[in-house]
């Protein structure tokens, strides 16, 4: 265990060796999910949501259904919900739709945009409090070894 952290291990290093990555990367994403969920929730918008209007946000003349569930489809696997959750971002007046099915981001929607940025601002830090970004691309370059070693595709923008 190192020293000076308020970090609690479970595990000494080389019982952590021997332990399953199934369970830890799900550990991983249950918490941390969870975290930026509640987070979101707070805040009357869905994760999915929040990726709808981020991707709106970066988009001048904004994006179509096809071109939003292209890019957001595969992102933990909420592709069969993108359809109910881009009528949701529409329906808070977060975004318009014209009859091409291209959607824009409203200037409510830019305004609570900005807001939410902040707050996954926050939420990064907090999640990665304590956690060098060298240690951090290690874990990452790790994990995508082990998801190439079984044949799995990572790939995020």
């Amino acid at each position: 265990m190192e020293s000076g952290t308020d970090v609690r291990y479970s595990h000494r290093d080389d019982e952590l060796a021997g332990q399953p990555i199934g369970y830890w990367s799900w550990a991983a994403h249950k918490a941390v999910v969870g975290h930026i969920r509640e987070a979101l929730g707070r805040r009357g918008i869905s994760q999915p949501q929040w990726w709808i209007l981020a991707q709106l946000a970066d988009s001048e003349d904004g994006r179509t259904r096809e071109e939003l569930t292209a890019v957001l489809g595969g992102y933990l696997d909420v592709g069969g919900l993108l359809e109910s959750e881009m009528d949701g971002v529409v329906a808070q007046g977060w975004a318009d739709q014209d009859r091409a099915e291209r959607l824009r981001i409203t200037a409510e929607g830019a305004a609570f945009h900005t807001g939410l940025a902040r707050l996954q601002q926050e939420l990064r830090a907090r999640i990665h409090h304590g956690i060098p970004d060298e240690e951090y691309v290690q874990a990452l370059k790790v994990l995508q070894r082990m998801i190439h070693n079984v044949g799995g595709r990572a790939w995020h923008h």
